[in-house]
């Protein structure tokens, strides 16, 4: 079983930046592709970005690309979302999620689906 817990969220104004941490248990982080989904109100739950494995390929949703960046320390067990220039769409809460499965394609990291263990979720808003 793994556990996630996120921190990081909070209020922002436009163009501003914040950085989102994943905790992580279990012995081997190392070996699970680690992704942040986010969910704005009345809105259904939408990949940002995932991360592969360590040295894997990550992925990242059109809507974040160039803005955001994933990254993990396996020696923390905890995955980061950096997001640079923030706009009002970007809030939502956003959610850790964890698989040790592997998929051939792109496109099937982008679904909920695809992945095991989720986060409690943390509240990003940002002001215009």
């Amino acid at each position: 079983q793994v556990q996630l817990v996120e921190s990081g969220g909070g209020l922002v104004q436009a163009g501003g930046s914040l950085r989102l941490s994943c905790a992580a248990s279990g012995r081997t982080f190392s070996t699970y592709a680690m992704g942040w989904f986010r969910q704005a109100p009345g809105k259904e739950r939408e990949f940002v970005a995932v991360d592969i494995w360590t040295g894997g390929s990550t992925y990242y949703a059109d809507s974040v690309k160039g803005r955001f960046t994933i990254s993990r320390d396996d020696a923390k067990n905890t995955v980061y979302l950096q997001m640079n220039s923030l706009k009002p769409e970007d809030t939502a809460v956003y959610y850790c999620a964890a698989t040790p499965r592997y998929y051939n394609s792109g496109y099937e990291w982008y679904g909920s689906g695809a992945y095991d263990y989720w986060g409690q979720g943390t509240q990003v808003t940002v002001s215009s």
